[in-house]
């Protein structure tokens, strides 16, 4: 199946080419997607330089920051409109374990969503702080109760869907722009009874730079959940997201 990973960043420019090896070492067939909010710091410089050498990895910049759901809905959009099969969710820094990327497409051949999850058996987190594991525990537990959801990692970024999963769920019409967006792809995969697997990951609090969680994002999180409770997604009635700026594609 074809495969596409998608890597959103800022300024990333210490982690993006180290990222971008290890994804073409573990998982030598897939292409890759680097959608960049005009990183100051020349990471987009950086992987077009890598894309005229490697025809696996392309560029697609955009006029601002917009957010880690913009990102990845400008993805999805040029997944669904080069024919990818699979696409997979990736941070830029490091965090998450490209080793695990077959065992995320692995786990497709029985589900339409796989998460790479901190908090099964097996997973675990290396480098954080005992109150970010706190929350980032309590987090996914407030969202198991106010939606209805078995899954252990609720807030992890590291998964993989189906291109069907995406149409399903109407990737195009998410409004999150922050970490929320995580929660909101898998309450509708949810709502829309679709099989939601977790696969254990080792995470790894980034090497170089700096996170782009706050307390804006966290907030965004939890009233967006309890919107969510009280409207649950309903296939076929949400309007589309507005569109994304884009630059140029490489």
């Amino acid at each position: 199946m074809r495969t596409l990973v998608i890597v959103p960043t800022f300024n990333e420019a210490a982690n993006i080419l180290h990222t971008l090896d290890e994804i073409t070492l573990y998982l030598p067939s897939t292409d890759v997607l680097v959608v960049d909010d005009s990183s100051p710091d020349g990471t987009s410089k950086l992987v077009a330089a890598r894309a005229l050498d490697d025809p696996r990895i392309a560029l697609l910049s955009r006029g601002e920051k917009g957010g880690l759901g913009g990102a990845y809905r400008a993805g999805f959009d040029y997944a669904r409109a080069h024919g990818y099969a699979v696409v997979i969710e990736m941070d830029a820094d490091g965090s998450h374990p490209a080793q695990r990327l077959p065992a995320l497409v692995e786990a497709l051949s029985t589900a339409d969503l796989v998460i790479g999850s901190r908090w099964m058996r097996g997973g675990s987190v290396v480098g954080w702080a005992l109150h970010r594991r706190v929350l980032s525990r309590m987090a996914s537990v407030y969202v198991r109760v106010m939606l209805g959801t078995s899954v252990r990692d609720a807030t992890s970024g590291f998964r993989a869907f189906r291109i069907e999963t995406l149409r399903t769920i109407e990737a195009s019409s998410t409004t999150s722009d922050g970490y929320s967006f995580q929660i909101e792809t898998l309450h509708r995969a949810h709502r829309c009874g679709l099989t939601v697997t977790e696969v254990p990951i080792a995470f790894a609090e980034r090497a170089y730079g700096h996170s782009k969680m706050t307390g804006g994002i966290i907030l965004e999180a939890l009233t967006r959940v309890a919107r969510w409770r009280r409207h649950p997604f309903v296939p076929g009635t949400q309007p589309l997201a507005g569109a994304t700026s884009l630059i140029a594609t490489v």
